[in-house]
């Protein structure tokens, strides 16, 4: 092991990286990749030009750790949320949080794999292959808590997971775009009534 990547790995190093990707992803979030430097990076960080290159080669290894990064805090968080859904109201709820999230920045800045995916997937493989593996296991959670709610007898047989999830995963990331553009998270929860309501109605009377 070399001396730089045995530095990495101190709890000082390590302490360094987090602070460095951190600050990159509310970065990335606010202003967009493209707009970001690694400079911009350095300066909200509070790290030096040599502590950067210690632990990121270049820009694009950063964005890749920013993925990373995001794409757990996002699919954790929705874990969280869905995990316990068993009522067409529980998956109300999480609409509703969704929502509330949303509205308390006015809609800006939309969801944050989605943007990323805006910026980077025609461009850079890797992170698309990355960000692409986080939607499916979004999707997949959504067709988990969908195939619950059929196996619990709250849809009917009819009801098909699979195609319910991807619609309900489409409604929700236009959703974001376009409360993001409008600066009101209304649009967002247009999309989302609309996917829910095609959702109930699969549900048992």
């Amino acid at each position: 092991m070399s001396a730089t990547s045995d530095a990495r790995r101190t709890p000082r190093g390590l302490e360094t990286r987090s602070r460095i990707v951190d600050s990159a992803a509310r970065l990335f979030y606010v202003r967009g990749v493209n707009a970001t430097t690694l400079d911009d990076v350095r300066l909200a960080s509070g790290t030096s030009k040599s502590q950067l290159y210690n632990h990121f080669d270049d820009k694009l290894a950063l964005i890749h750790a920013v993925i990373d990064v995001q794409s757990k805090f996002v699919l954790a968080r929705e874990e969280q949320r869905l995990r316990g859904v068993k009522t067409l109201t529980g998956l109300r709820r999480w609409r509703d949080a969704l929502v509330q999230a949303n509205s308390l920045q006015d809609g800006s800045y939309g969801c944050a794999l989605g943007a990323m995916s805006i910026e980077l997937s025609d461009n850079d493989e890797k992170s698309r292959q990355a960000l692409n593996a986080s939607f499916v296991a979004w999707k997949r959670m959504l067709v988990e808590t969908l195939t619950r709610l059929r196996v619990l007898g709250v849809l009917t047989e009819d009801a098909d997971p699979q195609r319910l999830g991807t619609g309900l995963l489409a409604a929700l990331q236009g959703g974001y775009v376009l409360a993001q553009n409008a600066h009101s998270s209304e649009p967002m929860a247009v999309a989302l009534d609309m996917a829910l309501d095609h959702i109930a109605f699969f549900a048992h009377n």
